[in-house]
């Protein structure tokens, strides 16, 4: 398939509507572990690849979405550059559209933003057919509604995305990893307090024993940053925060459900059984537990948080937090206008969706 030919997967859409056929939308597969189980002819996006237009001065950069993260990310390095939301790949194989369509972001998100906060435009093939697009190539390109970002984290129930406009920044001119001994409890106190200040904070982890902290910057300021905080400074600090985005570190090797808990980064532990590491300086919890969801689900409720089963581990419950009635309509009222025949990748988030 010709990169610039969308006409082959607007066929693909055309015949299964013809046929009532589901489909379900894949690129590299790497991360087809999260979210429900889903039935459908697959869909690929692998052919439709390649970077269209990068303008390094400019710090754009438009792929096709199905060309491979590591082909995206090594162009950005050549110009040192990066994507600054750091995405997990979960897989050799991961790409674009597929980084976008899940939405994830890795341990630098809280200090720079969200995967959303850089999709600049996208060009979105419709569960009716129609290829549209949203957005541009430049951050002051929104008038109305801002669809190009409605597509981030959607899982692919809203479109198929054909190309993506992205913002990159610059690598640091420098990077320090500090760790330091202490507990849970010292070490949620610690990153909301250097949250505060104004130190060139890129990541703050609690992985159950040492609370690791990354600076980023200029070397005047990761320098003093590092007088005043302390610690000892870590030597193996890239693979350190690969193995966090990658969850290779050893917490993740584990057969109890993953749930990842998004909570106030200052709200104290929960009282429930499993073991946590803290990531986004207490904003997103990773647990492992074998309590109930129901129990984990209510905690974190009370606690004005939501709860994602990230790896089931083959446990029968709900993947995403339930939605209010409201929010649940607007969702359903989206679905329609994109997919009114609910044939991509249909109940992926939720099940009647």
């Amino acid at each position: 398939m010709n990169g610039d030919d969308t006409q082959v997967l607007q066929a693909k859409i055309h015949d299964a509507l013809a046929r009532g056929t589901r489909l379900q939308i894949e690129g590299g597969g790497s991360k087809s572990f999260y979210g429900q189980t889903i039935t459908g002819e697959v869909l690929s996006t692998q052919r439709h690849r390649g970077i269209i237009n990068y303008e390094s001065t400019e710090l754009v950069l438009t792929a096709r979405g199905g060309t491979p993260l590591s082909e995206v990310e090594t162009a950005l390095a050549k110009h040192n550059q990066m994507l600054p939301f750091e995405p997990p790949h979960f897989g050799d194989a991961a790409t674009l559209g597929g980084t976008i369509a899940c939405g994830l972001s890795g341990p630098r998100r809280p200090y720079v933003g969200a995967a959303r906060d850089y999709v600049l435009g996208c060009r979105v093939l419709t569960g009716k057919g129609d290829v549209l697009h949203f957005g541009g190539e430049v951050m002051k390109n929104v008038a109305g509604y801002d669809v190009a970002r409605l597509m981030t984290g959607a899982m692919g129930t809203l479109g198929v995305l054909l190309d993506i406009s992205l913002k990159i920044l610059p690598q640091p001119a420098n990077e320090v990893t500090l760790g330091l001994d202490m507990s849970p409890d010292e070490a949620l106190q610690a990153m909301n307090h250097w949250a505060g200040q104004p130190v060139p904070l890129s990541a703050a982890v609690h992985d159950g024993s040492s609370l690791m902290m990354r600076l980023s910057g200029a070397a005047s300021a990761v320098a003093h940053a590092q007088q005043l905080i302390g610690g000892e400074p870590f030597a193996n600090s890239k693979d350190y925060w690969l193995s966090i985005r990658e969850h290779t570190h050893p917490f993740f090797n584990d057969t109890r459900p993953l749930w990842r808990l998004s909570l106030a980064p200052a709200h104290p532990p929960l009282k429930l059984e499993g073991d946590t590491l803290l990531d986004w300086g207490g904003a997103q919890r990773w647990m492992l537990s074998s309590e109930s969801p129901e129990a984990i689900r209510h905690a974190v409720e009370e606690a004005g948080g939501h709860a994602t089963l990230f790896s089931p581990h083959e446990i029968n419950a709900d993947i995403f937090q339930p939605l209010p009635g409201g929010l649940k309509q607007l969702h359903q009222r989206l679905k329609h206008a994109f997919d009114p025949d609910g044939i991509l990748n249909p109940g992926r988030m939720y099940p009647d969706m």
